[in-house]
């Protein structure tokens, strides 16, 4: 055997158990977070963790209902101000757009994503907060439902973290969504072109229509990157403890800022860093599960039209 060869197997061997110790850390990192789940599980029943309303440590209550519920919450409403926003540009970028204007837009899109989440953090309290609190003592003085008359609202709050999730998943959702419409095969659009169909209802009754299963995937993917955001949501959410939010102008408490604060902090008390791992389990798995489901659907995609 040669030596270009014997390089050859080396360096095939280390990418192989490179790439085998990558998919194995998803593995190692869940079972570490079980493991020191284990005596929350034990201590307490699941449904009382997760119906639980209660978040008192000190006192042995962990309940993590506020916690999932603001999570669900501040995720929904950036997918409804994303979803939309996110698909629209795609559609442009991929059927409309000039190629001159795509070679400028979608770099920009590439340094939206690049951004750190702390800089999507400080813009929303400088610009965001402001103009939700605005919002609020407008919808309060003409009684709008979702905040009463009188009521005040400084800004940091459940619309406000929406925003600032939904500006940061919309590179996600524009260039996974971009890329799928681009791979439809361009027969589709003569097919439907030829048959006397306008541009639009090509888009609408082929172009979309065959690329559905890829555009589920990168509202997927937006949703799980959404679901799992600290820092930027941290910084203009409120975090109001012990609090469901009846308004979207109410301060919400996510799972992530949850274990990003208290983590480190009177660990002295029993159960509190089981119960905060426990929380990160939570968030892994759910996000495991819809990161999954997404590479699923786009990996049939690319079988399907390949």
């Amino acid at each position: 055997m040669n030596i270009r060869k014997l390089k050859d197997i080396i360096a095939g061997r280390l990418i192989l158990a490179s790439a085998i110790f990558s998919g194995l850390l998803v593995f190692i990192i869940a079972a570490v977070l079980y493991s020191r789940s284990i005596s929350i599980l034990s201590a307490k029943s699941l449904s009382e963790l997760f119906l639980g309303i209660t978040w008192l440590p000190s006192q042995g209550e962990f309940g993590f209902y506020q916690f999932i519920l603001g999570t669900i919450y501040v995720t929904a409403l950036a997918m409804v101000f994303a979803i939309p926003l996110g698909t629209l540009s795609a559609i442009y970028l991929a059927e409309y757009a000039h190629e001159s204007m795509r070679s400028k837009i979608l770099p920009l899109i590439d340094m939206l994503a690049g951004i750190p989440p702390v800089v999507y953090g400080m813009f929303g309290v400088l610009i965001i907060v402001p103009l939700v609190a605005d919002i609020a003592r407008v919808s309060g003085k003409l009684g709008i439902p979702g905040l009463t008359a009188g009521s005040y609202s400084t800004g940091f709050s459940l619309l406000a973290g929406s925003v600032v999730l939904a500006i940061m998943i919309f590179p996600i959702i524009i260039s996974i969504s971009y890329e799928v419409l681009r791979s439809v095969p361009s027969e589709v659009r003569e097919a439907s072109l030829s048959l006397g169909a306008t541009r639009w209802q090509t888009i609408k009754h082929a172009v979309i229509r065959t690329a559905l299963p890829g555009l589920a995937a990168a509202v997927i993917l937006g949703f799980s990157r959404a679901f799992g955001e600290t820092i930027a949501v941290l910084m203009v959410a409120g975090i109001a403890l012990n609090n469901i939010p009846s308004s979207v102008f109410d301060a919400v408490y996510p799972l992530p800022a949850l274990i990003a604060l208290n983590y480190g902090e009177m660990m002295s008390i029993p159960l509190y860093d089981s119960a905060l791992l426990l929380a990160a389990l939570i968030l892994m798995a759910i996000i495991l599960i819809f990161t999954l489901t997404a590479r699923l659907i786009l990996i049939r995609m690319g079988g399907a039209h390949g």
